[in-house]
């Protein structure tokens, strides 16, 4: 396979998933659609993160464009000395995967705290408080105590249901940026695009070096790799 045809795919996921981060961030700070709440404070802390926006959304349009931008149309001689330029374009991108990484980490960790914690909202006693923060996320799997939350109306159903989609969300665009820092990495030293059978020798030679690594010692690697 071409490497570079790899990271577009995975560029190209990494944008739309962006976008849907940002459209759910958004759509936490309007619970049942009104706007009210936002303005007088009163919703979850977590939803202020930004994670979504910037975490899951903004960090990923980055390594996104520059994953698209990896692939070209005439993908052939990439294994010889005159390309090597799109080699070092590859091993460039796992810094831009890295910050993928950051990114998606961020989203998934707040999304995860806004999840245990609950959001924030008007319990039996009429006082806006964290109703199920003491519960350590037990109230995700028992239902019938959502009804404790008076005001807004569905607020749990809102929050769990949109800090789930944040939390997914952000844990496919780490996998996808963990395996373009893999894809990133093997291009680069593989080859920007070379026959299958150049990229299975390739790929040996890597195992193969790895392996003598702990067996042989460093300077016996280079005399092998090298001879």
């Amino acid at each position: 396979m071409c490497y570079g045809k790899c990271a577009r795919c995975i560029g190209h996921s990494l944008a739309w998933l962006a976008v849907l981060c940002i459209v759910a961030n958004i759509l936490l700070y309007f619970p049942n659609g009104e706007t009210k709440y936002a303005s007088e404070n009163h919703l979850s802390r977590f939803v202020w993160f930004f994670s979504g926006i910037a975490g899951g959304g903004l960090l990923i349009f980055l390594p996104a464009f520059v994953f698209i931008g990896l692939e070209q149309e005439d993908c052939c001689g990439c294994c010889g000395h005159e390309n090597c330029g799109k080699r070092c374009a590859m091993l460039s991108s796992v810094l831009a995967a890295l910050i993928g990484i950051a990114g998606s980490g961020y989203c998934v960790i707040v999304a995860a705290l806004g999840l245990a914690e609950g959001p924030i909202c008007v319990d039996a006693s009429g006082q806006w408080n964290y109703t199920f923060a003491s519960t350590e996320g037990k109230y995700l799997v028992d239902r019938s105590t959502w009804s404790q939350c008076i005001e807004p109306k569905h607020i749990v159903e809102w929050n769990v249901s949109l800090f789930s989609i944040l939390l997914a969300l952000g844990g496919i665009e780490f996998i996808l940026c963990l395996i373009q820092v893999i894809n990133g990495v093997l291009g680069g030293i593989c080859g920007y695009c070379c026959s299958p059978l150049v990229q299975f020798g390739c790929v040996r030679v890597l195992f193969y070096a790895m392996f003598c690594t702990a067996e042989l010692g460093e300077q016996k690697l280079i005399y092998l790799v090298f001879s």
